[in-house]
């Protein structure tokens, strides 16, 4: 059940962080914003639009699995690990800051994830010791 754990929260971060990257590389694509058929036109020409679409769908079916097995606390928690996978590409494509509190903030998240799977854990380890006679 791990694994499954492991895996499927990496595919939440990998579609959440396609959906992000794309919808940014087609604004960038479909710049300047001005709310007309030329700039629709512009928006789903770019194929990272598509890509977008793909990575909601992808996150969308991907969480719902999750949610089906995981305990909702961590599961929520993971979800936004695309926080830092966004930001991270966000610095290498875009040519985005990588600012201190950025790192901070990630780093927050990271550990927030750590403290909410460690106490799952603590608590079915618990459960099971209950359970023994």
């Amino acid at each position: 059940m791990k694994r499954f754990y492991i895996v499927g929260f990496l595919a939440l971060m990998v579609f959440d962080t396609l959906a992000q990257i794309s919808f940014k590389a087609a604004a960038i694509h479909a710049s300047p914003l001005t709310m007309d058929i030329a700039w629709l036109s512009r928006v789903f020409s770019h194929p990272w639009i598509y890509g977008a679409f793909v990575g909601y769908a992808g996150a969308f079916f991907t969480w719902m699995t999750l949610l089906k097995y995981a305990p909702i606390g961590p599961a929520f928690a993971a979800s936004h690990l695309e926080i830092i996978s966004v930001t991270l590409l966000s610095v290498w494509l875009f040519d985005d800051s990588l600012t201190l509190t950025k790192a901070l903030g990630g780093l927050l998240i990271l550990v927030g994830i750590l403290f909410l799977a460690k106490g799952e854990v603590a608590e079915v380890d618990e459960n099971a010791e209950q359970r023994v006679p």
